[in-house]
């Protein structure tokens, strides 16, 4: 297993917001005390920015390296946010690499990507590094590429940027109601399968097993997944059951299908996240 971190993306955060430094400096901690998974650590490409420009429009770029304010209630202009957002999607295309040479990768960096938009950065993301991946992925030859987003929130802003395109196809599970509010309806090559708050576990897990037999039907030849932990039981964001065993049998079932893949982590605010990316990451080893 290559995990990408890097340490600088501790150094940020905002009193009371859930999107806190601990999220990556905990699990890193989990991770090297363990001795079940073999880890290799790797750090984060450089991204040029006609490799984001794919994704996003030019004014959202340059609003994020100017900085002059909060993007809105949820995504703060922290200090060097624009170097922390650039690191997170070189993070992305280091995981898309590893894929690419047969060996699966998890992102463990900060901030998340799948809400921030062609336009807009919203709900703690401010590059969408799932998104610029994928088309990364599509631009080195990948005939195929399927995304499997299971966090807990809509991934809307996946969801804006790929719709449409020919060669991707896009799955999200997620609470509705919930924020942002979208992902109630599937079109073109957009899956969405909503659950409702306070369902049981299992219903959540069903709804994954849909996903990953359109997945499978797609017959991509590179899954990436925006991997979310904020569908667990305790997770003070949303209001789903899911625990750690349901994290490792969704690992291990991306691991089934066969196929190159990647993972990105996103949500997750528990103070279990290290446990449950630890019981994802082994389940995608067969651990």
């Amino acid at each position: 297993m290559i995990v990408v971190t890097d340490a600088r993306c501790t150094e940020y955060s905002k009193a009371g917001h859930p999107e806190r430094p601990q999220r990556v400096s905990r699990t890193v901690e989990k991770l090297k005390g363990q001795t079940e998974l073999p880890i290799t650590w790797a750090d984060p490409a450089a991204v040029p920015d006609e490799v984001i420009l794919r994704a996003h429009n030019p004014r959202l770029l340059a609003a994020l390296k100017a900085s002059a304010g909060d993007f809105d209630g949820d995504t703060p202009a922290h200090p060097n946010i624009h170097d922390h957002a650039r690191r997170s999607v070189g993070a992305a295309l280091t995981a898309l690499k590893s894929a690419k040479s047969g060996k699966a990768a998890f992102s463990l960096i900060r901030p998340p990507g799948h809400h921030a938009t062609k336009e807009r950065m919203m709900g703690f993301c401010y590059l969408n590094s799932m998104a610029i991946s994928v088309l990364e992925a599509l631009n080195i030859g990948y005939a195929r590429v399927a995304v499997f987003d299971f966090d807990v929130h809509h991934g809307n802003g996946t969801e804006d940027i790929l719709r449409g395109q020919p060669h991707c196809a896009f799955h999200s599970v997620h609470q509705h109601p919930a924020y942002p509010g979208t992902g109630t309806q599937s079109f073109e090559n957009c899956y969405n399968y909503p659950v409702a708050p306070e369902s049981p576990r299992e219903r959540y897990r069903e709804a994954c097993s849909k996903a990953l037999d359109q997945i499978a039907k797609f017959k991509p030849d590179l899954v990436a997944v925006s991997a979310g932990f904020d569908a667990y039981k305790g997770d003070p964001l949303c209001q789903q059951k899911m625990e750690a065993e349901d994290y490792h049998w969704l690992g291990e079932s991306v691991r089934k299908l066969g196929m190159p893949t990647y993972s990105l982590m996103e949500g997750g605010y528990s103070n279990a996240l290290p446990d449950l990316i630890f019981a994802y990451m082994k389940g995608l080893q067969g651990a």
